[in-house]
């Protein structure tokens, strides 16, 4: 972001051009920083065998996918949708590991038959899940590799609600049964064990919960290698957090350094060691660009009302996260205000109590909104979703036009003159 002589600019193109364009809500994407947050990890991992999947939930849209793709990204994904999106955007099946504690059966017939050798690998999360892999594995004739995402009921000091590594949340196998889960799976003809996984929660800013959950987890490795159950892989998943606010995450060197050493002074270098990193790719290169549509005085309140709202960016009314969220073309005399969007929920706010000199018609940026922002979109007050735009070397390129009330009616007009 810099200041250009028609207000802010995203790596030279200025916003306003972008909202004449194609209007708001906008999702507007930097490809610069995409990749440079993506070849990040690489450099920090350069020099052992590696795989840095990126986690899709966090977005989703292909041609973001497809960037990542063609710098070497794997791909970590949690539903056959999600499957079906890294292979419309040129993903490599074999770097595809499938996570999620809900697989079904068609889901993991697809993974299996993915470009026609099948996805790296299952993470499996449950008992009931692994009987069912085998089984489709058998039915298929075909061998399914699995790895098993063990909960190590680590603390990552994060929000509840994106807490995944405690040994109350719905994710992983406990970790005192996981030793006889991968004694199931390595006796089975249908099943290949190459490797093991952990996620202990997302937007982690301090590294001692990855430390910890390192140490149990090689434990863990140690007791099966005893065993003769061979690891070929460690995945110790994603959560490095970014800058919302005013937080100081580690870059991906400063984060991964110890721990790699740790890593290797067990005797574990000789392993993949993977990754599935989300926010951290994705998150500072997008914003949120919005349009103030109402100034409203209440009795105590000045609101800022907006044209985005909380279908199109659900993360502040969901966990109550904060945004920075700044003036396009500022003006003089800033006023606190709260930046809310015109669906009929309280709870439908972006921001609160922020100093912002705006007036009618002004745009606004809600930065840091490339993660969790239209993957979490919703039709709710049958509401289009946003448009989506990427910044490449000075150029703007549609990515996902507007979602239009002919489209949200489309299918249910067919159902209606069907019927």
């Amino acid at each position: 972001m810099a200041d250009g002589p028609g207000g802010l600019a995203l790596d030279g193109v200025a916003l306003a051009d972008i909202a004449r364009q194609f209007g708001t809500p906008t999702y507007v994407y930097s490809a610069r920083t995409l990749r440079e947050n993506f070849a990040s990890y690489q450099q920090a991992l350069a020099g052992r065998k590696h795989r840095v999947c990126y986690a899709m939930k966090a977005n989703s849209n292909l041609s973001v996918l497809k960037l990542l793709a063609e710098l070497g990204a794997g791909f970590d994904i949690v539903s056959g949708g999600e499957l079906a999106r890294v292979l419309a955007a040129g993903g490599d099946p074999a770097g595809i590991v499938f996570s999620g504690v809900g697989k079904q059966v068609a889901e993991i017939e697809a993974a299996l038959n993915a470009g026609g050798t099948g996805i790296g690998c299952f993470n499996v999360e449950s008992a009931t899940e692994l009987a069912r892999i085998e089984q489709v594995a058998s039915s298929l004739g075909v061998q399914a590799p699995v790895s098993f995402r063990v909960n190590p009921d680590v603390d990552p000091k994060t929000h509840p609600y994106i807490s995944t590594g405690l040994k109350d949340n719905k994710f992983g196998v406990a970790f005192g049964t996981a030793i006889d889960l991968y004694r199931r799976a390595a006796a089975s003809p249908h099943l290949k064990v190459v490797g093991i996984d952990c996620h202990i929660g997302s937007q982690i800013i301090d590294p001692a919960p990855f430390m910890e959950a390192l140490d149990k987890m090689l434990d863990l490795v140690e007791q099966l290698e005893r065993e003769g159950i061979a690891i070929e892989h460690f995945d110790l998943g994603g959560g490095l957090g970014i800058t919302y606010r005013d937080e100081a995450p580690p870059t991906p060197a400063q984060y991964l350094a110890p721990i790699l050493a740790r890593f290797d002074a067990r005797g574990h270098g000789g392993k993949t060691f993977m990754l599935e990193p989300g926010r951290s790719i994705v998150g500072n290169a997008g914003l949120l660009l919005t349009t103030v549509q109402v100034i409203k005085q209440a009795a105590s309140k000045r609101f800022c009302i907006v044209d985005a709202a909380m279908n199109d960016y659900m993360r502040p009314a969901m966990y109550g996260a904060y945004s920075e969220i700044v003036e396009v073309a500022p003006r003089a005399e800033a006023a606190p205000h709260d930046v809310v969007g015109p669906v009929c929920e309280s709870g439908d706010w972006l921001g609160r109590d922020r100093l912002l000199a705006v007036h009618e018609g002004d745009l606004l940026a809600l930065l840091s909104a490339g993660a969790y922002g239209m993957s979490m979109a919703s039709n709710y007050n049958t509401r289009g979703r946003a448009a989506e735009v990427l910044v490449d070397a000075g150029q703007v390129r549609l990515i996902r036009r507007r979602e239009t009330i002919d489209m949200q009616l489309a299918d249910e007009l067919a159902a209606l003159q069907a019927s």
